[in-house]
């Protein structure tokens, strides 16, 4: 699933696709899927899955921001795009990471 929002985040940017999106229901979607995030992260037991959350969280939170931001400037909807592809690949580092982990339980959660 990363993979495919890093792919769609580099071609927004090869593509100089930087349009922004103030609708209402894209706020919305922005949101509920920050509130999503925020409530899983404390759920996971695994250190791997807490920072793929929590780059994902990051760049849902990336994203609500340009939405709310109405007369944000081009230089910063730009650099936006770039910090949301990079947290794209971190976030698919971090999810292949989870998926080739050890399976063991990390020793800090061992009495949880």
């Amino acid at each position: 699933m990363c993979a495919y929002f890093v792919y769609s985040s580099y071609l927004a940017i090869r593509e100089q696709e930087f349009q922004v999106h103030h609708e209402l229901w894209t706020i919305v979607t922005w949101a509920v899927w920050l509130l999503l995030l925020a409530g899983v992260i404390p759920e996971t037991r695994c250190w791997r899955e807490r920072v793929l959350f929590a780059l994902v969280l990051t760049n849902c939170a990336v994203g609500l921001t340009v939405c709310l931001w109405d007369s944000i400037p081009f230089g910063i909807i730009h650099e936006a795009r770039e910090l949301s592809l990079a947290l794209w690949l971190l976030a698919c580092v971090a999810g292949f990471m989870t998926l080739l982990g050890s399976g063991k339980p990390d020793a800090s959660n061992a009495n949880a």
